[in-house]
């Protein structure tokens, strides 16, 4: 059997993958925080005809030598950290990084989870809540009786209220950001949160704004970087790639049936 026929089939397999990658990061064009996925192809076992460097006559070598690829995989998967552009909400709750960092939150088990969603609320108990109740850490609570339309967040963290009666606002908390040495090795778990990984290293914490930390913008968010553009040019690529490889199967298949034409 032609070993074409199943170099091609991992070509196209690769493709579909390359689709399927594509396909998600246009579906979260619009998610707050989102980061692109780009996929990393790696060529598979070849098969070496005759080494480079055998001997072809008592005092020469033979310069280079014959080898046959034997198709593609998936090597693997990174979400591409760069930062997204960023939308003046005017929310009181919306929180954008802009550098480096994450927001850590409380999962519902007790562990951490990290993101750059910071679409927050307020919730009853007037603590910063992300979208499915998960709390921002360290803890922010809002003093009773505070004015909502008075919070505020400077870009090194500071969160400040006004209470009624008092001219001078009063502080809340003091944010958080964190970053890892290696972000691409978090673990992507959905929700728009990410897990620490034994790949991505250990959380180090930090002020906004200082020792590396981006700084943070009260009532802006954070958008999606994934580019469009890119995207669906990407995605023509990978269906001309995806057609040749099915070329390619066509190809063999023909070239098989006039091997078995020969006998009549």
């Amino acid at each position: 059997m032609m070993r074409s026929l199943h170099t091609a089939a991992s070509g196209m397999i690769g493709q579909q993958f390359n689709i399927d990658t594509i396909a998600n990061n246009l579906s979260n064009v619009n998610t707050t925080g989102f980061k692109k996925n780009r996929p990393d192809f790696e060529d598979l076992l070849y098969h070496t005809v005759r080494m480079a460097g055998t001997p072809a006559t008592e005092e020469t070598l033979v310069p280079v030598g014959v080898q046959v690829g034997h198709g593609v995989r998936v090597a693997a998967t990174q979400k591409i950290h760069t930062q997204g552009s960023l939308q003046n909400t005017q929310n009181v709750g919306d929180i954008a990084i802009q550098g480096e960092g994450f927001f850590r939150v409380r999962l519902y088990d007790g562990s951490f989870g990290y993101t750059r969603d910071g679409s927050f609320k307020i919730d009853s108990n007037g603590q910063f809540v992300n979208s499915n109740g998960y709390r921002l850490m360290p803890d922010l609570v809002m003093p009773e009786g505070f004015i909502r339309d008075t919070i505020a967040i400077s870009q090194d963290g500071r969160v400040t209220v006004k209470l009624p009666g008092l001219d001078d606002p009063v502080d809340v908390g003091q944010l958080e950001l964190y970053r890892f040495v290696n972000p691409a090795g978090l673990q992507a778990i959905g929700d728009n949160l990410l897990r620490v990984s034994a790949a991505s290293g250990d959380p180090i914490p930090g002020q906004p704004g200082f020792d590396g930390m981006g700084q943070t913008l009260h009532k802006f968010l954070e958008m999606s970087n994934v580019e469009i553009v890119q995207e669906m040019v990407n995605m023509i690529v990978a269906q001309r790639a995806y057609e040749m490889n099915s070329k390619a199967i066509q190809t063999s298949d023909n070239m098989l049936g006039i091997a078995a034409g020969l006998k009549r």
